[in-house]
Parts: C-alpha cells; sequence; structure tokens
C-alpha cells in the first residue's frame, strides 16, 4: 500500500509560479512511474506529465515550456514546478503513481489562476 498527499497548491495571479509537492509513503520511485494530472471543473481528469524509474520525462502540449515534473528520491517526493500560469490551468491537481500493478492517486490539491 502506498499513500500519496500532494500541497503546494493555491491563489496565484496569471504568469505567476507555483510548486506542487507529492509526498510518498514509501521509496517507490526506483520502480513506479509517476505522473501529475489534473481535473477542471466539469473536465474530465487529464494526464499533465509523467517520470519514469529511469528519469525520462514526458509533457503534455498545455505543458511543456512551462511546467517541469522532478522527484527527490531520498525525500520520496515528486514535484510539479508550474511556470507562466493561465487562468487555463485552474484545476485540482492530482499524484499518481503506478507501482508493482497497482495504480495510487493523491486526494489533490487545488490550484486557481486568478487576478
Amino acid at each position: 500500500q502506498v499513500q500519496l498527499v500532494e500541497s503546494g497548491g493555491g491563489l496565484v495571479q496569471p504568469g505567476g509560479s507555483l510548486r506542487l509537492s507529492c509526498a510518498a509513503s514509501k521509496n517507490i520511485f526506483s520502480t513506479a512511474l509517476m505522473a501529475w494530472y489534473r481535473q477542471a471543473p466539469g473536465n474530465q481528469r487529464e494526464l499533465v506529465a509523467t517520470i519514469t524509474s529511469g528519469g525520462s520525462t514526458t509533457y503534455v502540449d498545455f505543458a511543456k515550456g512551462r511546467f517541469t515534473i522532478s522527484r527527490d528520491t531520498p525525500k520520496n517526493t515528486l514535484y510539479l514546478q508550474m511556470n507562466s500560469l493561465k487562468p487555463d490551468d485552474t484545476a485540482v491537481y492530482y499524484c499518481n503513481a503506478i507501482y508493482l500493478g497497482f495504480n495510487y492517486w493523491g486526494q489533490g490539491t487545488q490550484v486557481t489562476v486568478s487576478s
């Protein structure tokens, strides 16, 4: 069993930055596929970025050049650095882990981009 706890969300003005964190309850990064998703009101949950156990990263188009996924293995923590935020980035952001065949989700953290 793995618990994922997100933090770092909040209210930010357009053009601003936020760094989201996802603390895992144990060291899974060496074998897990980690990802960030988001869900805006009335929309389906959508993928934002992934990082493999080997450290390779992928981003969906809206995240390229603005968002960076990273991890700190000794701290069992996944990050999402978000820059140049837009109102359309407003959503609940979720941490996800695919680990030993199981799919784990955090509870989500709200990001609101508004002036």
